[in-house]
This record gives structure tokens, sequence and C-alpha cells, in this order.
């Protein structure tokens, strides 16, 4: 496990498999994704680690239902008591009442898909608060959802206008130096579309599902990469 600052009310907690990022405010901490299922334990470590307390956790919010992002969100929310948010068409399959939709994988993606270590399955995990495009959340002086759909077909990214921060979950990557669109989308071409919608956005940090975060220079970065990926 290893924690990486992003900026003072900003870290990346990076598991054995999977990222989540801790946000911290003046009424309490909110964290974006929770790993595999285990994590738990790990994630409480990093929260001290960092000189804050697991008690604070207020909230948590999941970008899409994948379980390397909603592994532990069960057992998080029950210890802590914390309100799980969600988009309204993923809280179904988060709480296990219907089966995700797989993806559409190219041959390149099969091969990754395929060397991909197992992943131990998410229990049903409760979703207090189902969101749309548009709503905003208690976060960071205000948190716009973004609905970003294509990975899978409720997939958020959180827009911070105020400190100028960008979570997209996993309809972008970062990965050694390149950003791009996420891989294993249910809908390729709508995740190209989101990913477009996110680099239009107004932002300074940046920080993706899978890869390392921008601090600075987001928009720019965002753009740029767009431009590799044009929409047909």
């Amino acid at each position: 496990m290893e924690i990486t600052p992003v900026r003072d009310e900003l870290h990346m907690i990076t598991l054995d498999f999977g990222t989540v990022y801790l946000w911290r405010d003046a009424h309490g901490l909110t964290l974006v994704d929770t790993g595999t299922a285990g994590s738990a334990e790990g994630i409480e470590e990093g929260i001290r680690r960092i000189g804050l307390e697991p008690a604070a956790l207020r909230r948590i919010v999941l970008t899409h239902h994948h379980e390397d992002h909603t592994g532990s969100a069960a057992e998080l929310a029950l210890r802590w008591s914390a309100e799980v948010v969600a988009h309204r068409l993923e809280a179904p399959v988060i709480r296990r009442e219907q089966p995700p939709v797989p993806p559409v994988l190219s041959p390149f993606e099969q091969e990754l898909w395929a060397g991909l270590p197992p992943i131990p399955p998410a229990e049903p995990c409760p979703v207090h608060r189902e969101v749309e495009d548009g709503d905003v959340l208690d976060i960071g002086g205000g948190a716009v959802v973004v609905h970003v759909p294509g990975h899978t077909d409720g997939s958020i990214a959180l827009h911070l206008p105020g400190p100028g921060v960008l979570f997209t979950g996993d309809v972008v990557a970062n990965v050694q130096g390149r950003t791009m669109p996420g891989v294993f989308n249910t809908d390729p071409a709508l995740t190209l579309a989101s990913f477009h919608r996110l680099a239009a956005l107004p932002v300074e940090t940046v920080v993706f599902g899978h890869g390392d975060p921008i601090a600075e220079g987001g928009s720019a970065a965002l753009r740029a990469a767009a431009e590799q990926h044009p929409q047909a």
C-alpha cells in the first residue's frame, strides 16, 4: 500500500489492486472508490498514516460498479456508517439486484483481460444516494456529478470547480505517461464521447481510476489527449 499526496486536501491510496482517493473537508472525509474486497483494513491504515481517523469517513462515492472499485464499499460503509453514493444506473448492480453488462473487448483488450489476476467478488452494498448528471455533492465546496457512460452505463466523474479537481473514474486512464480513454468498456464509442466531454472541463488537477495523477495543468493534458483520440 502506497500513499501519494496529490494536494493538501487529496491523497491517493494505491492498494495491491486498485486505487482509491481520500478527500478531506472540514466536516469529514470522502472516499472515492474502495478497491477490491478485503481492502478495508489497508484503506483504514492509509487514512491513519495521513494523520486522520477512519471514524471521520462520511461518504463513499463509487464511480462505477466494477469490483476493483466497489469491493470494500459494503464493509467500510457498515463500519463507519458512511453514506454510499452512485449513479442510479449503477445502484442495482452494486446492490447485486441485477447482473452487470459485460464489456466489448478488442483483440488487444482480450489479451489484457486474460492476464488480469482474479478479483474477489464484491459483497452486495447499499446505495444510500442515487445521483444523476448535474447533481451536486457537498465535497470541496460543491462537486458536480458528471455522467460519463461507456465504461459502464452509469459511470460518473466528479468535477470540483472551486479547487479545480476532476475524478475521472475509469473513463480516462493515465498510464506510463499516456493519457487515454480507459479499456474494458461496454460501449467504446460512448466512452470516447465521455472522454471528450471531460476534456472540455476547466480543471487543474486530474486523478484517474488507473494511473498517475496530474497535479497541475490538467485541462491542457486532457485536451491534448483528446486530440490524439478524435471522435468518429
